[in-house]
């Protein structure tokens, strides 16, 4: 396992590089003036163009601007924006919200997906089964702002549930019907694999032997069949936290969350590259050892897994 782990946290190396090479370059060659208002409704002074260009080395080939970035950035400095604040500081505000709502998502998701997908996979072209197969369509085929103001308005304006917006305090009680609206989608895909993956290995052998040896179906699916039918779910789960993370600026607006999607809409905006780029390195490093974790749970879960 330790040589396995050493082996897969190597192979991030040159992954974390090249994406990060790919979406730097992607970002600094956006055609447009950088400074565009910056200065108001009036151009520029060229002495500022040429202290800005200067500054953060605009001038230069772009593989000389990513090696000083990288540079820096394993020194903890994510870099400054046109207005001279610290990325650092707008990613240590936003992202731990963005967090918290993302970990609320992924619960629902674990949650209410996975209880659908093993009663459904369980008992078949039942009412149930239909039921939560036309539901997750539907959730499928909405758009996350149209659930996002469906629920606001009914829980937040109609029955006066919840407050339409999040306050700054992030209370869990104020995140459920945001996760619930960033995670729908997903929580209908889970829900789908759950029970494709259930009802696959329950005509398994190992099922069988377990029914015929007489033990509690209980146990039979809590410890046989569902361990087995975990792998696809967590392998969706898993990959799933970085696209909550990256995919939240609909959500957050609609709630007024002040999350990392919001900061980085704003920052394409007003064309703060530097914050875009340590963003989506932030969001890159999440999927990466989200990955690692997925691939480490595989073990757990499957005796027949062996790390070497």
């Amino acid at each position: 396992m330790g040589r396995y782990l050493l082996r897969r946290l190597l192979q991030l190396v040159p992954v974390f590089i090249g994406t990060t090479f790919l979406i730097y370059w992607l970002v600094w060659s956006v055609p447009g003036d950088p400074f565009a208002g910056k200065c108001g409704d009036r151009r520029c002074p060229d002495v500022y163009i040429n202290m800005m260009t200067e500054k953060y080395q605009l001038d230069q080939p772009i593989w000389v601007q990513y090696a000083t970035y990288m540079k820096n950035l394993f020194q903890g400095d994510f870099g400054t924006t046109f207005n001279n604040r610290e990325v650092s500081d707008i990613i240590a505000t936003a992202y731990p919200n963005t967090l918290k709502l993302a970990v609320v998502a992924l619960s629902i998701e674990a949650i209410i997906g996975l209880t659908a997908g093993v009663l459904t996979g369980l008992r078949r072209n039942g009412f149930l089964d239909n039921l939560v197969l036309v539901s997750s369509l539907f959730l499928i085929a909405l758009p996350v702002f149209v659930v996002g103001f469906v629920l606001q308005w009914l829980f937040g304006v109609t029955w006066q549930i919840v407050t339409p917006t999040v306050s700054s305090e992030m209370r869990f009680t104020e995140l459920i019907i945001p996760g619930f609206v960033l995670g729908s989608a997903s929580t209908a895909y889970v829900a789908r694999v759950a029970r494709t993956s259930i009802a696959e290995n329950r005509r398994a052998d190992y099922v069988r032997t377990a029914i015929a040896k007489g033990l509690p179906m209980r146990r039979v699916v809590g410890v046989h069949l569902l361990r087995n039918s975990l792998i696809p779910v967590v392998t969706l789960l898993g990959t799933d936290l970085g696209a909550l993370m990256g995919g939240a600026i609909i959500t957050e607006g609609i709630f007024g969350i002040n999350g990392i999607g919001r900061e980085a809409l704003r920052a394409i905006v007003t064309k703060q590259s530097s914050t875009v780029v340590s963003i989506v390195v932030v969001l890159v490093l999440v999927y990466l050892f989200m990955n690692l974790l997925v691939d480490l749970l595989y073990a757990a879960l499957d005796p027949r897994i062996r790390y070497e």
